[in-house]
């Protein structure tokens, strides 16, 4: 049974303005281990994973119902890309799964996040 589901639209610009300006975003948005995948990427595909992983997480808070704040903040959430390469929900509150799906234009990255009642 559904829980609960988020979706949300990030501008990949509004993201690259804020490295540029040297905002402190990846350290901030990211747990160690997407911050270590973040640095193995060039600046265009940076810009694209930040965004993504931004916008992941405030999908999976509108999906939990809280929104970003203080019952789940972006270091309460990991994704990671499995060994097929698709985005995985790793580290989460919720107690039952957890799906995710990113997707990206030249301009925009939209994720929507599914939580499922119980466990698998």
């Amino acid at each position: 049974m559904i829980y609960g589901t988020g979706i949300d639209l990030t501008e990949l610009s509004r993201i690259e303005a804020m490295l540029v300006q040297g905002l402190k975003l990846p350290e901030k948005v990211l747990t160690p281990a997407e911050l270590a995948v973040f640095k193995t990427y060039g600046q265009k595909r940076q810009v694209e994973f930040l965004a993504g992983r931004f916008s992941a997480k405030e999908s999976y808070s509108k999906a939990y119902g809280t929104g970003i704040g203080a019952a789940v903040g972006f270091q309460d959430v990991e994704i990671l890309d499995n060994a097929a390469g698709r985005p995985a929900i790793t580290k989460h509150p919720f107690d039952g799964p957890a799906w995710i799906s990113i997707s990206h234009t030249d301009q925009l990255v939209m994720t929507q996040v599914i939580l499922e009642r119980g466990k698998l």
